[in-house]
């Protein structure tokens, strides 16, 4: 089987991964057609498994060699057992849940720590679309129109935040991103990172 080109992962999935330690056992929840999941396996030879919703997605991984279910997010994870794992991965997926705040408590009951990333809904070309045009924004990371988006609960950087203390979750890292996937370095505080911020990665634990 032919090895994935390291250089053609996406820079935001390329952070991703480095935020993972070399043989760890991880899930990739969401993992689509196994893009991720297959440069983990290869390059950071962690004991890897995914799930997905879509077949056409399911088909593509496990052509791809990879061990890949069909499941749903907010109905399957509840059936693994607690610490299963030692990194779950939900990358662009949250705002498409229809339960985000029982998804992220199972990514942490699950797994000892998980990475969710998602798009900022409180970008300024977000916050401009509506204030001046008055309608949904549409971008790189918001690519869909607000008839056909699978986004069901969009958020904001600071609302992550406020959920992850609410569920009492230790935020150990947090990345803030342009729309290319690439860091952006935005100053301190939640002021600038919710305006400036494209797109943010969050390495996440149980509190102790």
């Amino acid at each position: 089987m032919m090895l994935p080109d390291p250089k053609s992962i996406r820079v935001d999935l390329k952070l991703v991964a480095d935020m993972i330690e070399p043989h760890s056992r991880v899930l990739d929840v969401g993992c689509g057609d196994g893009t991720l999941l297959d440069y983990l396996v290869h390059f950071c030879h962690v004991d890897g498994r995914g799930i997905e919703l879509s077949t056409e997605g399911v088909k593509d991984s496990i052509s791809a060699g990879l061990s890949v279910i069909q499941g749903d997010a907010d109905t399957d994870l509840k059936d693994y057992p607690d610490d299963a794992f030692d990194y779950v991965v939900l990358s662009q997926t949250l705002q498409a849940m229809v339960q985000p705040k029982v998804v992220l408590s199972n990514l942490l009951r699950i797994s000892h720590r998980a990475i969710v990333s998602f798009p900022n809904f409180a970008h300024w070309r977000a916050r401009l679309s509506l204030f001046f045009l008055g309608r949904m924004p549409v971008s790189t990371t918001l690519p869909h129109e607000w008839y056909e988006t699978p986004n069901i609960h969009l958020c904001t950087i600071r609302d992550f935040v406020a959920l992850c203390r609410q569920l009492d979750i230790t935020i150990e890292a947090q990345k803030i991103l342009d729309a290319r996937g690439r860091v952006r370095h935005v100053g301190n505080g939640l002021f600038s990172a919710n305006l400036f911020g494209e797109q943010a990665v969050f390495l996440l634990r149980k509190k102790d």
